[in-house]
């Protein structure tokens, strides 16, 4: 699959014109970091200089230690800290005019969604509920349990109280009745 096929699946399942089983696994799941990628890459440069600062001042004073002539600094920081961030991995950074839509993305990790795309916020709470979504684990939520998330609310991902474990979403909900 070419690169141009990946993305315009990825962007159609996001308007909900597709359902993820019929995309490749490798769009279906792909992970997304929150927040503009211009950032990221601010911070992975501002890292890269102090870095090499650091480097240098140590070069010079551990003369004699072999990792200075065994690597260069580009390539000790790609080893140690990664490559840049790679705008594949990050959100879109929308304008108001193209947020048309909402989904449901899970956020323990990077970011992934559990969802396709809907126009209103009880067409997806309907979704997650009717579909048995993930709220924690296995756990799902009822439909307004989802639906306080999906209006913009938040939620944790579980709840310990009196010894019963409970997604946040669904604890969450119950505190709304």
């Amino acid at each position: 699959m070419s690169e141009t096929q990946r993305f315009a699946q990825e962007h159609v399942l996001r308007l909900g014109l597709l359902k993820a089983e019929d995309l490749e696994p490798e769009v279906r799941y792909k992970s997304q970091y929150e927040g503009p990628i211009e950032d990221a890459i601010e911070a992975y440069e501002a890292e890269l200089e102090g870095q090499k600062e650091l480097w240098d001042k140590r070069a010079l004073e551990y003369v004699d230690d072999d990792i200075y002539d065994k690597m260069s600094f580009e390539e000790y920081f790609e080893e140690y800290y990664g490559g840049a961030p790679d705008p594949d991995h990050y959100m879109p950074s929308w304008t108001e005019e193209e947020k048309t839509h909402i989904m449901m993305y899970q956020n323990t990790s990077e970011g992934t969604p559990i969802s396709p795309a809907f126009e209103t916020p009880e067409e997806l709470a309907r979704w997650l509920a009717d579909n048995g979504a993930s709220s924690f684990g296995e756990m799902t939520a009822t439909y307004e349990q989802w639906l306080g998330v999906c209006r913009g609310g938040w939620a944790p991902s579980a709840v310990m109280q009196g010894g019963v474990l409970q997604s946040g979403v669904a604890a969450l909900g119950e505190g709304d009745s």
